[in-house]
This record gives structure tokens, sequence and C-alpha cells, in this order.
């Protein structure tokens, strides 16, 4: 199989967990209203991302090992979330400026407001996974407001 083969069906399961996202999303918030149900799938998100830590759990509360581990691990060689990166003393801070994700629910034609609404649950497995590594993480998702891009991520050493 060739490599750009792989790489389309890489971008193609990203697309289909974007669409998951979504269609979740939409059954969440018919059964439970919009801010329940955003709590609720963000929460089992996090959860997901505190199980995705024990990779970097072994770095210890080192910001910018983690970071470096976590661009390292970035699919397709990081061509899938391509991000600039400032290293800073205590920490790394990584701005991701291209999410499959966030592309997906673009191209489905979703409202800025749902984008960023379903941008702010993907990013709560960013918090679980660097949480749970022992980070002090803070992230400012898309919305249009902020504009460019998609999640800007800040780690700093030692837990919050």
């Amino acid at each position: 199989m060739s490599e750009e083969k792989l790489r389309q069906e890489l971008e193609a399961a990203f697309r289909a967990r974007a669409k998951l996202y979504r269609l979740f999303h939409d059954e969440l918030v018919a059964k439970l209203g919009p801010a329940e149900g955003e709590a609720l799938m963000a929460r089992v998100i996090e959860r997901h991302g505190r199980e995705a830590a024990a990779h970097y759990r072994r770095l210890g509360s080192d910001a910018g090992a983690v970071g470096e581990a976590f661009l390292a691990a970035s699919p397709d060689g990081g061509r899938m979330y391509p991000a600039t990166v400032e290293r800073q003393k205590d920490g790394i801070d990584i701005r991701v400026e291209r999410c499959p994700l966030k592309d997906a629910w673009c191209d489905a034609g979703l409202s800025h407001e749902r984008v960023a609404t379903l941008c702010r649950i993907a990013g709560a497995f960013d918090k679980g996974l660097f949480e749970t590594a022992g980070l002090s993480f803070s992230n400012e998702t898309w919305s249009v407001e902020r504009g460019g891009g998609c999640c800007h991520i800040f780690l700093r050493d030692g837990a919050t």
C-alpha cells in the first residue's frame, strides 16, 4: 500500500471520529440539553485522555519533555496536526494550525458556534492527558473570535 493511500485512510479515520463526536453530541443535546450534553461528552473525552496519559507519566512533570513526546507522536509525522511550537524555560506552547476534526466539522457545514462547541469538547482530551501526566495545563480551543488555526495548548512544569 502506498504512503499516500495510508495518509488518505488516516485522514478518513479522523473524519469518521469527527462525525461520531457530532452525532453523539446531537443525541446528548437532544436528551439532556445543550449545557449538560456538552458537559457529559467533555467528561467522557477527558476520561479518554486520562487513560491515554500512561505513556507520558513516565516523563515526570517536565512539560518540555512531555510536550516534545506529544509532538513526536503526532500522526503522519506531524502533518495531520501541524503546529507552531514555542519552548519556554518552564514549559512549551503548542499552537495547532490544522485539525482534521475541525476541518470535518467545517466541511459538514456546521455553524461557527457548533464547531467551537465541538472543539471545546475535543479539547477535553488534552486536559485529561496532560493533567494526568502531572503538568499544569491550559488551552484555548478554536472560536471565531480567536480565529486562526485550531487549539493552542500551554503546558508548564508541575501540576496545578
